[in-house]
């Protein structure tokens, strides 16, 4: 037994004076908040270095509240971040702040219906003007009617050219902390979005559509991009790490990487080397929200031999965040930024070359024309 025991609980009384970095690494000494713990330990003793490439993803409505502005945007400066996946509601939410709009602290329990009335938006407890929406939406329209938007393109494209136009608006603004977007186009932060069509900056890029923009938003190219990343991150001694806020789509689109690299491209089957997931939702149900790292082993989303380097809180992320960040921001020093949006031409040269080497490498003959495969269910597949 004595081999399982770790670090003695020793409690002591806390002082007025505490910081956070000895608030988490003394004081949290048990169930989700030992997991928290853990997961800003592994963040600065091992996923923080210059080998790791750092894939964050981003989902629930954690911009609304400020998080883009005040934890995510100095993690990127930092170096922390090298790649994102986010809903699109989050990057929407974060240009608010950028353009300089209002959004305020309010009540989960207010009148939705007086709110309607009086043209108050209400997300929980955060409610700002409805003319925030509309003027935030007049700008994107404005700006996606530029020569650089008109023609197909990837996510981390469109929202690079998006975020140059935003940091030129906080310039002239006089904005003092630049929001999200604005700081990954400085900083050369590639940013995705799993579902580009799911959030008001993809309503207006419809809309545009009907007055015959060119401006054609290819999912293709986010996947061929992102997996780019993953495969490039192991180039030399190099390994990948998976950052996960919160679940659903981004979630996915950041762990499926590692498949469409192994499973659709035939190239090297191994998973992410890190995987640090918060979240509030549950495996049993099924959703991949929950779905815990062991499980993502079996998709080849995570190497197997890394699964101590795995860890999942349960928690609200907008208590993980603040913590996280400035445990971070204290205990590791700035990182080189990686400027992985410059580089994605060079990376996906490289997918495409290997995946066609190993393409036309001779396979095991399956089936001849007129010979007959089937799926496990039993319908004939003619080949």
């Amino acid at each position: 037994m004595a081999k399982h025991l770790g670090k003695k609980i020793a409690p002591i009384p806390m002082s007025a004076d505490i910081s956070v970095v000895d608030l988490i690494d003394n004081y949290f000494t048990a169930y989700n908040s030992a997991r928290l713990r853990e997961a800003c330990q592994l963040l600065a003793r091992d996923i923080l270095k210059d080998g790791v490439t750092v894939g964050v993803s981003l989902s629930g409505a954690m911009t609304p509240a400020g998080f883009g502005v005040s934890a995510l945007a100095p993690l990127i400066r930092n170096g922390f971040i090298d790649w994102m996946i986010s809903t699109g509601a989050n990057l929407y939410h974060d240009m608010h702040y950028g353009l300089g709009f209002e959004l305020f602290a309010g009540s989960p329990f207010l009148d939705d219906v007086k709110l309607r009335d009086e043209g108050t938006i209400r997300i929980y407890d955060i409610i700002f003007g409805y003319d925030v929406l509309l003027e935030t939406d007049a700008f994107i329209r404005k700006i996606l009617q530029a020569e650089p938007f008109q023609k197909r393109m990837g996510t981390a494209e469109f929202h690079y050219l998006l975020g140059k136009y935003v940091r030129e608006v906080e310039k002239q603004l006089g904005v003092q902390h630049s929001c999200l977007l604005a700081t990954a186009y400085e900083c050369g932060v590639p940013i995705y979005t799993s579902s580009p069509g799911d959030s008001s900056i993809g309503m207006n890029v419809a809309a545009l559509a009907l007055e015959g923009s060119q401006l054609v938003l290819d999912p293709a190219i986010d996947v061929n991009e992102t997996a780019a990343i993953a495969y490039n991150a192991r180039e030399g001694e190099g390994s990948s790490a998976a950052v996960i806020l919160g679940g659903g789509s981004p979630k996915n689109f950041l762990l499926q990487t590692q498949p469409q690299i192994h499973e659709v491209l035939g190239l090297e089957e191994r998973g992410h080397d890190f995987f640090v997931q918060f979240t509030d939702a549950r495996p049993d149900t099924g959703g991949l929200s929950g779905a815990t790292p062991s499980e993502a082993v079996s998709w080849g989303k995570i190497d197997p031999e890394e699964l101590p380097s795995t860890i999942v809180c349960y928690t609200d992320s907008t208590i993980a965040i603040p913590l996280v960040t400035s445990y971070i921001l204290n205990q590791c020093p700035p990182r080189p930024l990686k400027r992985l949006y410059d580089q994605r031409p060079a990376l996906l040269d490289k997918l495409r070359t290997d995946y066609l080497a190993a393409k036309d490498q001779p396979k095991e003959k399956v089936a001849t024309d007129t010979e007959v495969a089937t799926y496990p269910c039993g319908t004939p597949i003619r080949k």
